[in-house]
């Protein structure tokens, strides 16, 4: 299981630390990305970071602003969200990939969270 905290309401500007635990099984091994979903629109990629953190992956539309990293120890993934803008509103949900390397495509994604909610003014 995967649970995303976080969250929240924020002025353009602000900034934000996503976490997502894993309970009830590590993830260790396996590449994890966060992806978001604003309302009518299809849910997409963020960020990624493989199992040893020794690489990450970011969207074109937050790279240099957003920072994916991860703590095995503590079986948790994080994604700082700094510079916020209005169009980065949305559900953002972590999900663990069935190897090392994570994907882009959500369908490659094994386990989920149920998701975090960022919303951000103007």
């Amino acid at each position: 299981q995967l649970e995303e905290s976080g969250g929240g309401v924020v002025q353009a500007g602000a900034s934000l630390r996503l976490s997502c635990v894993a309970s009830g099984r590590t993830i260790a091994e396996n590449g994890v990305g966060w992806f978001r979903q604003a309302p009518g629109k299809e849910r997409e990629f963020v960020a990624a970071i493989n199992w040893r953190s020794s690489g990450t992956y970011y969207a074109d539309s937050i790279k240099g602003r957003f920072t994916v990293s991860r703590d095995n120890a503590k079986n948790t993934v994080f994604l700082q969200l700094n510079s916020l803008k209005p169009e980065d509103t949305g559900t953002y949900y972590c999900a663990a990939d069935r190897g090392r390397i994570p994907s882009r495509f959500s369908a490659d994604y094994t386990y989920w969270g149920q998701g975090t909610q960022v919303t951000v003014s103007q």
